[in-house]
């Protein structure tokens, strides 16, 4: 596993933190964003999902993360693995603006729902490993079914909570689940008219500096022909 280029410098730095991800994952994104939101230095090992049957599936990435996913995130002198774990765990020792999980207990639920409903209810169902079993010739209309019944009760619940973005007028960890969720539905092709709320917020959100520094098209390990 190769070093590449993370937040800010192309070095490894001892103690620095190390993200292992891979540019087109939707769940390293999530973490992508939240460490450019909190100004993290940290740098990047790529990790193929695809190369070589896949980088995760190597013994020395399996004791990282006996998962064999991404994202891993090396920091504080631990080993964190899941998205929202890690997301979690970067608010709760770096607690400062923006807060990626609101201080009132009804408003966190509210975000921790959103955030559940993406990266339990919608992402797992459409990911790599599930559309190998799926099989080549159904993958393109399984990725729609699962993405459009999961956005549908997403929107629903959004038309209640959004305002500027999923929760209100402040970025939340849903917001960090929504956006690499929406960029798989377009990747998979899939009509995005009937979910106004879902579209209005990432196109919002897409402006936002720390959600394009982070954007798979961005990473060291982007392919030159789908970089930015």
């Amino acid at each position: 596993m190769q070093a590449g280029k993370g937040h800010k410098n192309n070095m490894a730095v001892p103690g620095k933190p190390i993200l292992y991800s891979y540019f087109r994952s939707s769940c390293s994104w999530r973490v992508r964003i939240a460490l450019a939101l909190k100004g993290i230095d940290y740098d990047i090992v790529p990790i193929n999902l695809v190369k070589d049957g896949g980088q995760q599936y190597s013994k020395e990435f399996e004791t990282l993360n006996p998962m064999k996913q991404v994202p891993t995130l090396k920091i504080d002198g631990i080993t964190i693995t899941q998205s929202l774990a890690i997301i979690e765990y970067l608010e709760e020792t770096r607690p400062t603006a923006p807060r990626l999980l609101p201080l009132d207990p009804k408003e966190r639920a509210s975000v921790r729902m959103i955030s559940d409903l993406i990266a339990s209810g919608i992402q797992p169902l459409q990911n790599l490993s599930i559309l190998k079993k799926v099989g080549q010739e159904t993958q393109l209309a399984w990725a729609q079914a699962v993405i459009s019944s999961g956005f549908k009760a997403l929107e629903s619940v959004l038309q209640s909570t959004a305002g500027k973005y999923c929760l209100g007028n402040e970025i939340s960890m849903a917001d960090l689940c929504l956006v690499p969720q929406v960029a798989n539905a377009e990747r998979y092709k899939v009509d995005l008219s009937p979910y106004p709320t879902i579209t209005r917020i990432y196109k919002t959100l897409l402006t936002v500096e720390a959600f394009q520094v982070s954007h798979p098209s961005r990473q060291p390990d982007t392919p030159p022909e789908l970089r930015a």
